[in-house]
């Protein structure tokens, strides 16, 4: 999570009331509606030692118009109290990033309805009150600085923070695919910007992700329809785990006759204790060695079994009385 911040507030001109009536079901006079600025993120490198490149930040530009501002990124309608109209990058030519880079931020304007209900929350962003926000977002690409590595699939032997010649080693963001909203929160993690970060080139969650969003430390927000793609994958993967359970239980237990057979000086509850140790290859493993052992005590085939004609046996054999 990284965290941006309110900028100022003003009377709306007529071009961006212009703007704003785009997304208004009727048109609304300056009178009528308090706009205000924000900082929503940048491409500096944060406390997750985590950077936008500025290609990001363009894009986000795009993808964050119309987006609504909530609360502690709690996505209910009676959270929703501001919306953005208009969003751009804005460079800063005398600030250089840590990254060696020219300082970059992503800057929004939002607006509400002056009302009742609002005049409150007018007042916080007036006195400074409300101030710090973040912002939830999806990004495609997660690389290392130094190697170029992707992050999200193994990555690199590169640690977050740590300079290589003399260049500070970060997670770059890149390739934004969806922003989802911007909240006003209390306790900011991040210095001046920031996004929940989300590892996903789509919409569509899987296990996988999340395992990779725990590895690196990242928070990640999932809707109604992700969880249950999510549950779909746990309960199938719960269905594969108990046909490999049943599996192992055939092993084990091969293995167990095969060496009572072949070493009866072994204890069975020794054995058992050793087998329950192993994992599947190598329960796999014993029990093929054990078998070849055991063969040769005694024939494990049943003495009954049915005996393979020979190649050169009378074809239609089976018809001759």
């Amino acid at each position: 999570m990284k965290e941006g911040y309110v900028l100022k507030s003003k009377i709306p001109e007529k071009d961006e009331l212009s703007k704003i009536n785009k997304y208004t079901r009727r048109e609304f006079t300056a009178d009528e509606i308090y706009t205000f600025s924000v900082v929503l993120c940048d491409n500096e490198i944060d406390r997750d030692n985590e950077r936008f490149t500025t290609q990001a930040l363009n894009k986000l530009s795009e993808l964050f118009l119309g987006k609504t501002g909530i609360f502690n990124h709690s996505m209910q309608t009676q959270n929703q109290k501001a919306r953005i109209y208009d969003c751009c990058v804005e460079e800063d030519d005398s600030r250089i990033t840590k990254a060696g880079e020219k300082y970059c931020r992503l800057v929004a304007k939002a607006y509400l309805p002056k009302c009742d209900r609002n005049n409150d929350f007018i007042l916080e962003l007036e006195s400074g009150i409300k101030k710090e926000v973040s912002v939830g977002c999806a990004v495609g690409s997660v690389s290392c600085s130094i190697c170029g590595a992707d992050l999200r699939s193994g990555g690199c032997h590169h640690i977050k923070g740590k300079s290589y010649n003399e260049k500070i080693c970060c997670a770059v963001l890149s390739e934004p695919t969806d922003a989802y909203e911007w909240s006003f929160v209390a306790v900011p993690a991040q210095r001046e910007a920031g996004v929940i970060k989300s590892f996903s080139t789509n919409s569509v969650y899987n296990v996988e992700s999340l395992k990779k969003a725990v590895r690196l430390n990242s928070e990640i927000t999932l809707n109604a329809e992700q969880g249950k793609n999510i549950l779909k994958q746990i309960e199938s993967m719960e269905n594969d785990a108990q046909y490999g359970k049943m599996y192992r239980g055939e092993l084990k237990k091969r293995l167990l006759k095969y060496a009572g057979l072949v070493q009866p000086e072994i204890p069975e509850k020794v054995m058992n204790r050793a087998a329950e140790n192993m994992d599947i290859e190598d329960l796999k493993c014993f029990e093929k060695a054990y078998r070849k052992k055991a063969e040769g005590v005694l024939p494990i085939a049943p003495q009954l079994a049915a005996v393979h004609k020979e190649k050169n046996s009378v074809s239609n054999a089976e018809f001759k009385i």
